[in-house]
């Protein structure tokens, strides 16, 4: 079957560190390049005197442009200012995190002169928008539905914020897919013709920034997701914190300068840091050389692959645990796993490989995939599916997926009291009749929490309401509480007294750290701002470089010997200053408005067409 582009849809993985675009085309799954013709694009975004960059362009001058360039925004989405990894990672990154409203963690940077603050949600809409604008250039069309994948470990906050922020991207949401059952699909596909019967396959996935694992259940186009387990603060970028703060001990003990608070340096040397991280993937030692990284001292050190593991082995220590847990939840036995598939480009690191490999006791990895594009690629799948573009082995593929943390609850005693617990198949409903514990009261509390602690109030908070019940003796009153999951992960809770019919609901959708529909639509007239104010900075920027291209061409022109012979001392001298007067302009008027540039060049070329276009 296949559809038509009223009902394209494209697979977005929104990394960390990086993220992917792809869509089914031509009979196939096709990754689609950026304008680099990079296949994956730095989830980074830029703040200048001049403009916006995203991407590539973001990415490029973060070393001279630490403090207003924004990366791992992910990291940050639906979290409280006051959660701990927020404030680990606030003193490794460059760029200012200030506490908003409600407690939510607010990038401050500086953009045409004026300090501006944006929350996660409206940094990842600009890299959702950027993934977007690919999609529409490589298609010809204009791309409004999107499968986004979110790491399996997200919480319901934090999937809820990532479908604002494709909101305000200009996308509609048709399903959050978890990354690794996005990875998967992309596996079951490519494997579909070697797989014969039911085939269990745990999913390693360790990226820029989280951790994933998941336990899949592939028969026969069928996958079934029978447990996750993962970390979203763990992956590539920590890696690379651990390296640079043993390269700052480094510098700072040998040349007897502080370089930890200064954001340029460490920006270079994260840079640097990245690099060795990945050439050691295929070597056991490199060289790490900056040229002037503080006070006009030249960085020269070096690192093995021996004491790249030896900082991180804590880290992937934490990998194997997390394998080992989710195994256990499952009720999976090792022998019972049939593939390990790696996903995630820090897979490639040696050291998880051959700690993974000896902890499924020599089983050999998949690593037939390619664990950049894996998640985008079962993204477009399921995104061919749900708009009917695919073929018919593309429609015939079911999926399965679980919720990751338990949900309930806070009971008397503060103790959360279960809905559904964690690894259970969704869609899903979970009902429950209870009754008044005191007498004549005339309202319940419901307070909703999620994760795995027997404590209420040590899980992640997601909202709550109050039903209002007619006063009553204890255990007269009996209300009804239901909890209801969607396909996207996405949770409902309501609660219904049975006598009177009187009835509360709440989505877990304007917690007090989610977008409410007021802020989304700020961020969405922003959205149009920054398109516009983008296009026309484009719009200059071609403008000038067609003025400074036609004034070098001009003063080639001038000079060939077969023009300077036939124009007088008085016109070569007058076409001479103008030339020279244009380049010294061009310096000194980048910043010009595109109508003076303009203008400039039709001045230009009317007085080259008058004094030596009689001769061309």
């Amino acid at each position: 079957m296949t559809g038509t582009s009223d009902c394209l849809a494209i697979g977005i993985d929104l990394g960390t560190t990086y993220s992917c675009v792809a869509v089914w085309q031509n009979n196939r799954i096709e990754v689609i390049p950026n304008e680099q013709g990079n296949r994956t694009t730095p989830s980074c975004v830029a703040f200048t005197g001049t403009q916006r960059l995203i991407g590539d362009a973001a990415k490029n001058q973060v070393a001279r442009n630490p403090t207003n360039t924004v990366f791992d925004a992910k990291r940050l989405i639906g979290r409280r200012y006051s959660d701990a990894n927020v404030l680990s990672d606030m003193k490794v990154w460059p760029f200012k995190i200030v506490e908003g409203n409600n407690g939510k963690p607010m990038i401050e940077v500086a953009y045409k002169g004026v300090m501006k603050q944006f929350s996660a949600e409206e940094t990842s809409s600009m890299v959702l928008s950027k993934m977007k604008e690919i999609a529409d250039t490589y298609l010809n069309d204009n791309v409004t539905s999107a499968v986004i994948t979110v790491p399996a470990y997200f919480d319901d906050l934090q999937r809820q914020a990532t479908k604002d922020a494709a909101t305000v991207a200009g996308l509609d949401v048709l399903r959050l897919l978890n990354e690794p059952t996005a990875a998967a699909m992309a596996y079951g596909l490519d494997h579909m013709s070697k797989i014969s019967g039911a085939r269990n396959v745990v999913i390693f996935d360790l990226g820029g920034g989280t951790f994933d694992v998941s336990l899949v259940t592939i028969n026969e186009g069928n996958f079934e997701v029978k447990g996750v387990g993962g970390d979203t603060h763990l992956g590539g970028e920590d890696f690379d914190n651990r390296m640079v703060d043993h390269f700052v001990v480094e510098f700072n003990r040998k040349e007897k300068k502080n370089i930890s608070k200064i954001p340029k340096a460490l920006a270079r040397l994260r840079v640097a840091c990245e690099r060795a991280k990945r050439i050691l993937s295929s070597t056991t030692f490199t060289p790490i050389e900056i040229e002037c990284l503080y006070d006009g001292v030249d960085f020269s050190g070096k690192i093995t692959r021996a004491k790249f593991e030896e900082l991180n082995m804590s880290f992937f220590n934490k990998c194997m645990e997390i394998v080992q847990e989710c195994l256990e939840d499952a009720k999976w036995e090792k022998k019972m796993v049939d593939e390990v598939v790696l996903v995630g480009g820090s897979t490639r690191i040696p050291k998880v490989q051959q700690m993974l490999q000896e902890f499924f006791e020599g089983k050999k990895l998949c690593k037939t995939i390619n664990p950049d594009e894996a998640v985008a690629y079962g993204a477009a799948v399921f995104a061919a599916k749900i708009s009917g573009q695919g073929n018919q082995m593309v429609q015939e593929l079911t999926l399965s997926d679980v919720t990751p943390l338990s949900l309930g609850i806070s009971g008397p005693g503060d103790v959360m009291r279960v809905m559904i617990p964690k690894n259970t198949p969704i869609p899903v409903m979970k009902e429950r009749v209870g009754t008044t514990g005191v007498d004549y009261q005339t309202a319940i509390r419901v307070r909703v929490y999620q994760g795995e602690r027997s404590k209420a109030t040590d899980n992640i908070y997601l909202g709550e309401f109050n039903l209002q019940i007619p006063a009553a003796p204890r255990g007269d009153t009996k209300a009804k509480l239901c909890f209801k999951i969607d396909f996207n992960g996405l949770l409902e809770v309501s609660a219904e007294e049975l006598i009177t019919g009187q009835k509360e609901t709440i989505k877990i959708t304007n917690g007090k750290r989610s977008l409410s529909n007021e802020e989304i639509d700020k961020m969405l007239n922003d959205a149009k701002k920054f398109k516009v104010e983008d296009q026309n900075y484009r719009k200059k920027v071609e403008a000038y470089n067609d003025l400074e291209y036609y004034i070098y061409r001009t003063k080639e022109t001038m000079i060939h010997d077969s023009v300077r012979k036939r124009l007088n001392p008085k016109d070569l001298s007058k076409m001479d200053d103008l030339v020279e007067g244009a380049m010294v302009w061009l310096e000194m008027y980048k910043l010009a408005d595109i109508d003076v540039i303009t203008e400039k060049k039709k001045k230009l070329e009317c007085v080259f067409n008058v004094t030596i276009g009689q001769f061309m």
